[in-house]
C-alpha cells in the first residue's frame, strides 16, 4: 500500500485514533516538517489543539541522511550507539553537527511559533506524530524530551515505520500507533506517491490554520 500523500496518511491514521477523540487531555504534537501535515489532519479528526515539537537528526558526516542520533527542544540528545560505534564517530564530530543542528532547532522554532509559548505537556496524554520511522532516531530524542515534562501518557502515532524501530519504540513509549510496518523497509519516502519535501512556510501556515480553527485552537 502507498499512501497519496502527507494529508491522506494524516486521515488513515486519525481513524486509528478514535478512541482520542473529544479528550479534554489529549495534546497532538507534530516532528516537523514532515510530521506536521500527518498530525494537521489527526488533530482536526480528534477535535484536539496542534502544536510542534522541534526535533533535529544528526547525520553522520558525509552520509547526512544515516542519523547518528537526534537533539531535541530542551538540551536533550539521544546517540544511536550502533551508528557511532560502526562508523568510529568521535565525539568533537559528534558535539559539531550537534551545535549546527541546534542552531537550526532554534531558528525553526522562532519562526513556527513566534512569540506563543509551548503546549503545557503536564499531565497530558501527548499523541506524537511524524510521517514515519527509519531509524526512530528523532522520535526517541523526542519521547525523552516530552517524559521530562511529566506528561500522563505518550503515544507515537505514525503512518509507517521499519518492523525493528516500531518495537524498539514500542518499549519507550506507551502506545504506539502505526498502520503499517512493510518489510523490507528501505525508506519513509518509499511509502508515498507524493513525498514532496514540506517547506516551513507549509508548516507555519497548517499551525496558524489549527489556531484560527476555534473547533481545535491551542490551548494555553
Amino acid at each position: 500500500m502507498l499512501f497519496k500523500d502527507r494529508t491522506a496518511a494524516g486521515q488513515l491514521l486519525a481513524g486509528q485514533l478514535k478512541e482520542y477523540a473529544d479528550c479534554s487531555d489529549v495534546l497532538v504534537l507534530a516532528l516537523p516538517r514532515g510530521g506536521v501535515p500527518v498530525a494537521f489532519e489527526v488533530a482536526k479528526a480528534l477535535n484536539a489543539p496542534l502544536d510542534v515539537f522541534l526535533v533535529r537528526k544528526l547525520g553522520v558526516p558525509g552520509q547526512e541522511e544515516l542519523a547518528m542520533g537526534a537533539i531535541a527542544s530542551g538540551g536533550v540528545r539521544v546517540l544511536n550507539r550502533n551508528v557511532v560505534r560502526s562508523h568510529r564517530l568521535f565525539e568533537a564530530a559528534i558535539h559539531k553537527t550537534a551545535v549546527r543542528e541546534q542552531r537550526e532547532l532554534e531558528r525553526r522554532e522562532k519562526l513556527y511559533r513566534g512569540d506563543r509559548p509551548p503546549l503545557n505537556l503536564h499531565g497530558a496524554t501527548v499523541i506524537v506524530v511524524d510521517d514515519g520511522l527509519a531509524t526512530g532516531a528523532t522520535m526517541r530524542a523526542a519521547i525523552k524530551a516530552i517524559r521530562q515534562q511529566d506528561p500522563a501518557r505518550i503515544v507515537v502515532a505514525v503512518p509507517v515505520s521499519a518492523a525493528e524501530t516500531y518495537r524498539d519504540i514500542q518499549s519507550e513509549a506507551d502506545q504506539v500507533i502505526c498502520a503499517m510496518t512493510p518489510e523490507p523497509f528501505y525508506s519513509v519516502g518509499l511509502w508515498y506517491e507524493n513525498f514532496s519535501q514540506v517547506t516551513d512556510a507549509e508548516v507555519h501556515d497548517l499551525l496558524k490554520q489549527s489556531k484560527d480553527n476555534s473547533q481545535f485552537a491551542i490551548r494555553g
